[in-house]
């Protein structure tokens, strides 16, 4: 075909270098934005220290892996022999040993480069390891078999390995480098006559063994301290951490005994160099393997099993201990409270109990995880508008000054609601919620008057909202549910609301990246892989890109040392909605500390991926809540907040990141009081608590006293019951607490086995203190309760008659509160379907000392469940009327004709019922039913005075 043009080589060579500098600017594409982001949120430093100590640990341990086997390569090259054996073997290497020769330099390059970068990457990963090292502040607490303090475990220990791996790693790969090389050139010879090696590279390869093996005695020696924070699988305490006897007396001493043998051998193969010979080092070698089996494998094995198994609870009752004191001080539980709790009421104490149940807790019968499609469809107002699907429990200020739980959710932006969907509307029409909408949780509406009867009653409703909450900033631009980018501020206009009604808006805040500059607009073009970004005429002047916009997205990206909360929730602070976000740190490097892994022990029947710890799958044995967090709705202003001012690895990060952890003290008082004690550091410690509630090494053994945490009552999937907000009072107290709190059953048995409570309000001085009630007489467990309370009659009839109009019955939270020595069960029941299909709250179950009822309020509900008449008092007998006179007022009938009354208004009242239900009139079927109950009630009552001695028959039985 011929030479190509000078035109066309110009051409492809410039096509050439386009393609690079496309390919270049790609890669570039991602850390530049990456970098603005940084900026636009004011955590540069964040971005700054991980990168450049991870170009540091690239370069430094790339470049010692590079040097590291090119310069054995070079030795066993430069160490060559002058003339190689005459034989086939060597004739067949002379062919590769010509085809490399004009290329040696490049191959020693490309070699050496490439085990470079893939140390240098492994390497580069390490940088939290690094970090920690570097800063590490000591905990103050000595382990109890080596007397090393904690952070050794925590900081130390992982960066040893770290560098032994390297070392290993390093050793073997220059070993594999230098025996090809040695091959090549004919210092090494396998089916050549004469010596197998010459010696040069008898010398070369001894010392590059005695290093692997001076490595292995360094890894003996650091297994050693390992042994403090090694797993095992042991039956008596399931997932097990730290030294057990065997451990203690076999396998720490083998450890030592194996560091001597390695040592001694690594000398072995250092003495090659002036000895010539590989008889003794390989008579080493061999003995540090035999001794390996032996005294590292069948010694631990058979004082296993002759000395432990025999005896094992004594022989391990020492060990068990340490276990217990390390893992209750590791997860923050070793000042659980613990007393004993009869868990059965006095039956003569009624009006007492009752009196006490009017104040025992702030019953939130409005419960967070059903009322979501109420509060959806009474207040989206929009369908491109949501809510999420668990809503979320805080305390406000009531009209009488005092805190009042409350359910609350933001209204955010649902981009799947959008009339018409195209890249304007997603992205630049569309950018935000609108407002925080709350209700009381203690109660519904009960007047027809002020809306649907069993809906929310809200004190913060409407768009814009209004209500007790005050004037704030009500635009959602950062949420749970915004995913999505959005482009703000500049010539497009944003779709808003006011008073009167649609307006249009231009974002205001601070928030985002300036899009206004091409170079900007090109790089995220191509970092969303969307080409509009960069000649659409919606951007222009102040033009700024919102991304990263969850809350706890931001919050990891600023802080990515932290484990965070599977729930952030709103609160309106200072006039902004504030996402409040708890955070942790973590290690799994605390000796003798039984492991957790986060994503299981933090499972419930609430968990979904919206609600999710992140790193869920993080296997941790210290955990604190350590910072506070706060992401402004509107701007995304990410603030932390130091928490616990004794954490050392916390300590540890704000030396790595100064700056960046806001101390303590500058928490405001109005955030103050939306702080609260967090669910997934609750759900890990009441996790612990099953079986460390148990501090005697000898009842731990056994397990006899061992808890589980029970399954959801009212959920059919097996999942574990979620820890409830609830303000209450426990026995001792005279005040109510905002508490978050949970259950325990007996491990395999239903009943109660303990009550867990939390003092969850950052404002209290006893703020985290945990209360175990354990319970010694056997008491009704949750799933127990639930199970009598759908066998009482009124349910079935309940649930008949849902079933009969289409509507669905849906269980609430099943409240426990400790009372007068027993335990008040609350439960709300709610009724979906029909004209209004969302969830009403329709009937109120309780059960104490085993009596369940049901009734229509809760008012009603305790005045029955102790023996109180909060209702009609019961009709005393009077003369009949005369016949025909319809003006004297009717006293109430008795006997015979007290039973045909009644009768006849049951069936008037059931009559008007099924009129209602025919006209999906809600409100006039409660009435009905509520009066059918009545007559109901009265007949039997009639009845019973009818016939005396007679049984009655209750209703609906």
């Amino acid at each position: 075909m011929g030479r190509p043009s000078r035109r066309v080589r110009t051409l492809l060579m410039t096509l050439g270098v386009l393609a690079v500098l496309a390919m270049a600017f790609v890669m570039f594409a991602g850390f530049w934005t990456d970098w603005l982001w940084y900026r636009s949120v004011k955590y540069s430093s964040v971005f700054s220290t991980t990168l450049w100590t991870k170009i540091g640990l690239f370069a430094v341990f790339g470049l010692l892996m590079a040097a590291s086997v090119g310069l054995n390569i070079w030795l066993a090259h430069r160490l060559r022999p002058p003339l190689s054996a005459m034989s086939l073997e060597q004739q067949s290497l002379d062919r590769y040993r010509m085809g490399i020769a004009p290329y040696k330099k490049w191959v020693l390059l490309g070699i050496t480069a490439l085990v470079g970068l893939i140390a240098g990457a492994s390497a580069s990963s390490q940088w939290r390891t690094w970090l920690t090292w570097i800063n590490g502040v000591p905990f103050g607490q000595k382990d109890p078999q080596f007397g090393m303090d904690v952070a050794f475990y925590a900081f130390d220990l992982p960066w040893y390995r770290f560098l032994l791996g390297f070392g290993f790693a390093a050793a073997v790969l220059s070993l594999i480098a230098s025996v090809l090389t040695h091959y090549l050139y004919g210092g090494l010879r396998v089916t050549s006559p004469g010596a197998r090696a010459t010696a040069a590279a008898t010398g070369h390869l001894s010392v590059l063994l005695g290093i692997f093996v001076a490595l292995k005695a360094v890894a003996y020696w650091l297994d050693r301290y390992g042994l403090a924070v090694k797993s095992s699988d042991f039956k008596a305490a399931g997932n097990w951490t730290g030294l057990r006897y065997v451990d203690a007396n076999a396998y720490l001493p083998a450890k030592t005994i194996l560091f001597c043998i390695a040592v001694i051998c690594a000398v072995l193969f250092f003495a090659t160099l002036w000895r010539r010979t590989w008889q003794l080092p390989v008579i080493g070698f061999g003995l540090m393997v035999l001794s390996a089996i032996l005294i590292g494998g069948l010694y631990p094995a058979i004082v296993q099993k002759f000395q432990v198994q025999p005896n094992e609870q004594a022989k391990e009752a020492p060990y068990i201990k340490k276990n217990i004191d390390a893992t209750r001080e590791a997860y923050g539980i070793d000042a659980a409270k613990s007393e004993n709790y009869g868990g059965r009421g006095d039956p003569k104490r009624k009006a007492q109990q009752r009196e006490q149940a009017a104040t025992a807790a702030s019953y939130r019968l409005v419960d967070s995880n059903i009322v979501s499609p109420a509060f959806q469809q009474l207040q989206q107002e929009r369908k491109y508008y949501q809510f999420p699907a668990t809503l979320d429990v805080d305390r406000y200020t009531g009209p009488d000054g005092k805190p009042q739980d409350t359910v609350i959710g933001l209204r955010e932006l649902n981009i799947k609601g959008i009339p018409k969907r195209n890249w304007i509307n997603d992205h630049f029409t569309y950018t935000h919620g609108f407002g925080a909408i709350a209700a009381k949780g203690t109660n519904t509406i009960t007047d027809e008057d002020q809306g649907t009867v069993g809906a929310p009653d809200f004190i913060e409703s409407g768009l814009p909202t209004e209500g007790q909450l005050g004037t704030y900033e009500q635009r959602v631009y950062y949420g749970e549910k915004t995913e999505q980018y959005s482009i703000v501020g500049g010539p497009q206009k944003e779709l808003d609301y006011e008073k009167n009604g649609e307006v249009t808006t231009s974002y205001k805040g601070k928030s985002g990246v300036d899009l206004s500059g091409a170079f900007n607009r090109a790089a995220y073009a191509v970092a969303l892989s969307e080409p509009q970004i960069l000649y659409s005429g919606a951007i222009g002047d102040g033009s700024r890109i919102l991304y990263n916009r969850t809350p706890k997205e931001r919050v990891e990206a600023v802080a990515p040392w932290l484990t965070i909360d599977g729930d952030a929730y709103p609160a309106v602070v200072d006039g902004r909605i504030k996402w409040v976000v708890d955070a942790y740190t973590t290690t799994n490097g605390y000796p003798y500390a039984s492991r957790t892994t986060l994503g299981d022990t933090t499972a419930d029947s609430l968990t979904d991926s919206q609600r999710a710890v992140v790193a869920q799958q993080n296997q941790v044995n210290y955990i604190r809540n350590s910072v506070k967090a706060t992401v402004d709705a509107y701007d995304g202003t990410v603030d932390l907040y130091q928490w616990d001012t004794q954490d050392p690895v916390l300590k540890t990060w704000m030396k790595a990141f100064p700056d960046t952890v806001k101390p303590k003290g500058e928490i405001g008082p109005d955030l103050l009081a939306h702080l609260r004690y967090p669910q997934d550091m609750f759900k890990v410690q009441r996790e612990l608590l099953t079986r460390y509630h148990v501090t005697d090494p000898d009842q731990f053994y056994t397990g006899s006293d061992a808890w589980q945490v029970p399954n959801d009552p009212t959920q059919k999937d097996g999942s574990a019951v979620p820890p409830y907000y609830l303000s209450l009072k426990m026995p001792g107290e005279q005040e109510q607490k905002f508490s978050l709190t949970t259950t325990f059953t007996p491990s395999g048995r239903p009943n109660l086995g303990a009550f867990m409570a939390v003092d969850a309000d950052a404002n209290s001085k006893d703020y985290g203190s945990i209360r175990l009630l354990r319970v010694t007489s056997t008491v009704q467990g949750p799933s127990q309760v639930q199970s009598e309370l759908n066998s009482v009659p009124e349910v079935a009839t309940f649930v008949r008659d849902l079933r009969g109009t289409d509507s669905e019955i849906d269980y609430g939270n099943l409240l426990t509160v400790p009372l007068d020595g027993g335990f008040l069960y609350v439960e709300p029941v709610y009724a979906r379907g029909g004209a209004a299909n969302y969830p009403l709250l329709k009937k109120v179950a309780v059960s104490y000392g085993g009596k369940p009822v049901f009734k229509d309020s809760l008012d009603e509900a305790l005045n029955a469940v102790f023996g109180v008449d909060g209702e009609e008092p019961p009709a005393t007998p009077q003369p009949p009327a005369e016949p025909g006179d319809d003006t004297t007022p009717q006293p109430p009938a008795t006997g015979s004709a007290a039973l045909k009354q009644a009768i006849a208004d049951a069936q008037k009242a059931y009559e008007a019922g099924q009129e209602a239900l025919k006209k999906n009139d809600w409100t006039a079927y409660g009435k009905a039913q509520a009066e059918l109950q009545a007559a109901l009630d009265r007949a039997a009552a009639a009845q019973s005075q009818a016939a005396p001695g007679a049984p009655s028959r209750k209703p609906g039985g």
